[in-house]
């Protein structure tokens, strides 16, 4: 039986993947600590064959952030990172799964321009909360060795039933607007249960490195708004002839350029690269929009 501690308690990563691995009670056996208060150091980590990191704090507008701020990000994204892994190192943990970001390549996605994230990217983050990924992954490459495993997971967007970030904005446009943009964009996606498999074969198959995980086939906007709002019983319309005008307010500096690229922008991971030996997409994107919506689960 593997052996999990789950660092950060009542994160949405954290609560999925042990509601995932529950159905499997013969095993593996979950316990979750929380990072908030310190108690977490006087902890033994000894009794556990993984630790997967997920406490952190997530994106946020970074126009909206004080230095102060700023500073938290890095305290908790890297030093509080580097605590951890070493003290699992320490106690004789084998392997340590930690939640990085596609964001580390930054934050430059354009409705006006397709960007392929290849294997060979050179990581170059544009914001604080990229680079705080990006030195946590640092830290954790110079603890790693043979008897101490790291795994480095960088996203794309994940989304799901009680997910935060675009897509509950996105699902609100869905039963707001009669009609929207048809624009022929594509992103990276990853669904919360093609996640939670993945990590889950990751620690089973006590693997060691980067990976970057995302649904098999990339989203289209315009597509899953028109799932979405099938599935409340709307239909909305999608028209190409305002695409000109979303295009050029994606040239806009500020606020609005950025909630359109942010909407409509093309940021996709090359698809060889999310590969595995073993399948983890459990669930194609319309079934996902479904359960999303309606917050169903299937079995491993």
């Amino acid at each position: 039986m593997k052996r999990i501690l789950i660092t950060g308690a009542n994160s949405y990563i954290g609560t999925s993947f042990e509601k995932w691995i529950s159905k499997c009670p013969n095993k593996y056996s979950v316990e979750t600590v929380d990072m908030i208060d310190g108690s977490w150091k006087d902890k033994d980590f000894s009794g556990f064959d993984v630790v997967f990191h997920v406490a952190g704090i997530a994106h946020a507008d970074i126009g909206k952030v004080t230095k102060e701020q700023k500073t938290l990000y890095y305290k908790v994204n890297r030093d509080l990172t580097k605590e951890t892994a070493l003290k699992a190192k320490t106690d004789g943990v084998k392997q340590f799964v930690f939640m990085s970001s596609i964001i580390v390549y930054g934050d430059s996605s354009s409705v006006n321009k397709k960007r392929v994230i290849t294997k060979d990217a050179v990581p170059i983050p544009t914001n604080f909360y990229g680079d705080s990924k990006l030195q946590a992954e640092k830290e954790l490459n110079v603890l790693a060795d043979d008897n101490f495993k790291t795994v480095i997971i960088r996203p794309p967007m994940i989304y799901g039933k009680g997910s935060k970030g675009n897509y509950p904005v996105l699902a609100k446009l869905a039963l707001k607007l009669p009609v929207f943009p048809n624009i022929e964009n594509e992103r990276s996606m990853l669904y919360i249960d093609n996640l939670c498999e993945f990590i889950r074969l990751i620690i089973e198959n006590e693997e060691n490195g980067i990976y970057f995980p995302q649904n098999a086939d990339y989203v289209k906007t315009a597509e899953m708004i028109g799932l979405i709002a099938a599935i409340h019983g709307k239909k909305i319309l999608a028209f190409r002839f305002i695409n000109w005008a979303v295009k050029l307010l994606g040239y806009f500096p500020g606020k609005i350029g950025r909630l359109t690229n942010k909407a409509f922008g093309n940021m996709v991971y090359e698809k060889s690269m999310s590969e595995y030996k073993v399948n983890y997409r459990v669930k194609d994107l319309p079934f996902s929009i479904q359960a999303t919506e309606n917050g169903k689960n299937i079995t491993i």
